[in-house]
C-alpha cells in the first residue's frame, strides 16, 4: 500500500504569513511525514494560533518570522504527534500491572475489568483519565480514542482538557443484560448523544459514539449508533473480534462472521473504528477495507492477554489491500505501556517473523506512518493532525538525543521505530500549546497526581473486592 499524506507541494511560508507568529520550533531534524516523507535537516515549524504556518530551513522559517519566541530543537530529532486510535482511560490505570497474567482474556475482563468499572467513583474516573493523559503526554502521544468504557464522562473530559491532550470520549454502550451500565437501546442511545453534546465535534476533546462491541450489542443497538453518528457528525467505535470467542458467538446468532454480520445491517462505512479485528476471515478484511472501515490494532494486548495474533492476525495485509489501520495500546493491564513506537515495533516485527503469504511486511518508515499521518487518517483525522505541514494542528514532538538510544543518529524511520526511543521525548505540543517542557507535564501536578492514584487505589480494590495475587511473596 502506498501510504498517504498530506501534500507538501505548498511554499514554505504561505504568503501573507510572514512576520513575528507564535512559536518556531527550530534546529532540529524535521521529520514532516508528508507526501514525500521529506526530512528537513536544521529546519523548523513555525506555529500561529495552533496551527502550523510554515515548514522548511531553519534559516528560511526564522528570516520569515522575525522577532518570534522559539523553542530550541538544535540536536533534536522533531516529529508529528502520535496517534494511539485505542487506549482505555478508565478502570485500569489506577491498578496497573495487578491483573493476573495466568488466566484468559475472558476471565481478565470479567472477573477483574467489569468489578473494577462497576466500583469506579467520579473521581476515580477523572483521576484514572488524567493519569492516562499524562503518561501518553510524556510518550510523545498527542491524540487518543477513548472506546467508551467510561462512567462519568464529564469528569473524563475534565481531565483530558486539563492535561491538553487531543482526545475524542464516550461512554459505555451496551444493552445486554445484567451488566454494569446496560440499558434499554433507547437509554443507551440517549446518553451517547449527551457526550457528543457536551463534547462538540471539532474541540481539542470531542465526543464519539461508543459501544462496547463485541456480542453485547443487539442488532437494534448497532445500526442505532450508526445512524446517531451519521445524524451528529461524529465518530463510532466499538469492539470486535480480538479473540475467537466473537466469531463463534456472531455464528450462532446469525449464521455469519462478525464483519459480515455488520455489513448486513449496513452499519460499516468511514465513520466506524473497529478495536481490533483480529479473528477475521479473508473474505471479511476484504469487505472493511471496501467499505472504508478503519481498524485500531493493539498488538501488546493480544500477546498480553494470549488472544491469538500470531494465528490469525491479518492487520499488515489489511493495511496493503487499502484499509484504513491505526495503532493502539488498550488498556493498563493489557497492552500495559502507554507506548505508540513500540506498538509500531512490535507489529513490524511480527509482520517480518511470521509474514502473510505474498504480503511484504512492513518497514520501519511504514511501521511510523500508521503512528503518525496514516493513523490520524484512520480515525478521521487527517485533516487535523498526523503530519508536518502548513494547515495542520501543531501537535509536535521533540526527541532529545544525548541518550544511548540515538547515538550515533542513523536512519530516522528505523532509529524511531526499532529503539522506540518513548524515553527520550523531550517536549510536546498539542495544538501549539506546550504541554511538556523537558520530559514533563506542564499542566499538572505530576507528584501531586502519582501521589492521589496511590491513593485511590486501595480504596478501589477494597470496593471491587479484590487483591492483587502476587509473584514474589
Amino acid at each position: 500500500m502506498t501510504s498517504t499524506g498530506p501534500t507538501s507541494k505548498d511554499p514554505a511560508i504561505p504568503a501573507g504569513m510572514a512576520g513575528p507568529t507564535d512559536l518556531l520550533v527550530i534546529g532540529g531534524q524535521v521529520v514532516t511525514m508528508d507526501t514525500e516523507r521529506r526530512v528537513l535537516h536544521s529546519g523548523a515549524v513555525a506555529v500561529r494560533d495552533g496551527r502550523i504556518v510554515g515548514v522548511g530551513p531553519a534559516d528560511e522559517i526564522r528570516a520569515a518570522f522575525p522577532g518570534s519566541t522559539e523553542l530550541d530543537a538544535t540536536g533534536c530529532v522533531v516529529t508529528p504527534g502520535l496517534i494511539n486510535a485505542h487506549q482505555h482511560t478508565t478502570g485500569d490505570p489506577l491498578v496497573r500491572s495487578a491483573i493476573p497474567d495466568d488466566i484468559d482474556s475472558q476471565a481478565s475482563i470479567f472477573e477483574w475489568a467489569m468489578p473494577l468499572h462497576a466500583a469506579h467513583l467520579p473521581a476515580d474516573d477523572e483521576i484514572s483519565a488524567l493519569l492516562t493523559a499524562v503518561e501518553a503526554l510524556r510518550a510523545g502521544v498527542t491524540t487518543i480514542v477513548e472506546p467508551g468504557t467510561v462512567a462519568h464522562p464529564e469528569r473524563v473530559g475534565a481531565a483530558l482538557r486539563r492535561a491538553g491532550i487531543r482526545a475524542t470520549l464516550g461512554t459505555w454502550g451496551w444493552d445486554a443484560p445484567g451488566l454494569p451500565y446496560s440499558g434499554p437501546v433507547d437509554e443507551v442511545l440517549a446518553r451517547q448523544a449527551e457526550v457528543v453534546r457536551a463534547f462538540p465535534p471539532g474541540g481539542l476533546v470531542s465526543g464519539w459514539v461508543t459501544l462496547v462491541g463485541h456480542d453485547l450489542a443487539s442488532d437494534e443497538l448497532l445500526v442505532g449508533a450508526a445512524g446517531l453518528a451519521e445524524e451528529l457528525g461524529t465518530g463510532l467505535t466499538l469492539h470486535l473480534a480480538p479473540s475467537v470467542d466473537d466469531v463463534h458467538a456472531y455464528r450462532r446468532r446469525s449464521g455469519r462472521g462478525p464483519v459480515e454480520h455488520l455489513a448486513a445491517l449496513g452499519v460499516l462505512g468511514p465513520r466506524l473504528l473497529l478495536g481490533h479485528g483480529v479473528w477475521l476471515s479473508e473474505a471479511e478484511i476484504e469487505i472493511l477495507a471496501a467499505t472504508g472501515t478503519a481498524v485500531a490494532c493493539c498488538p501488546w494486548a493480544y500477546l498480553r492477554l494470549g488472544q491469538g495474533l500470531t494465528r490469525a492476525g491479518r492487520h499488515v495485509p489489511f493495511w496493503r489491500a487499502g484499509g484504513r489501520l491505526a495503532l493502539g495500546c488498550d488498556s493498563h493491564n493489557a497492552g500495559d505501556r502507554l507506548d505508540i513506537l513500540d506498538a509500531a515495533r512490535l507489529l513490524a516485527g511480527l509482520s517480518r517473523d511470521a509474514p502473510a503469504d505474498g504480503v511484504a511486511p512492513l518497514r520501519a518508515g511504514e511501521a511510523f506512518a500508521l503512528a503518525t499521518v496514516d493513523g490520524a487518517a484512520a480515525i478521521g483525522l487527517g485533516g487535523v493532525t498526523g503530519a508536518l505541514v502548513q494547515g495542520l494542528q501543531a501537535d509536535i514532538v521533540v526527541f532529545r538525543t544525548d541518550d544511548p538510544a540515538w547515538v550515533p543518529v542513523g536512519d530516522l524511520a528505523r532509529q524511531l521505530v526499532w529503539n522506540a526511543p518513548t524515553h527520550t521525548v523531550r517536549d510536546v505540543l498539542v495544538a501549539g500549546r506546550q504541554v511538556v517542557r523537558g520530559g514533563r507535564v506542564t499542566t499538572v501536578d505530576e507528584d501531586a497526581l502519582w501521589a492521589a492514584a496511590r491513593d485511590r487505589a486501595a480504596a478501589l480494590l477494597d470496593r471491587a473486592d479484590l487483591r492483587i495475587p502476587r509473584s514474589w511473596a
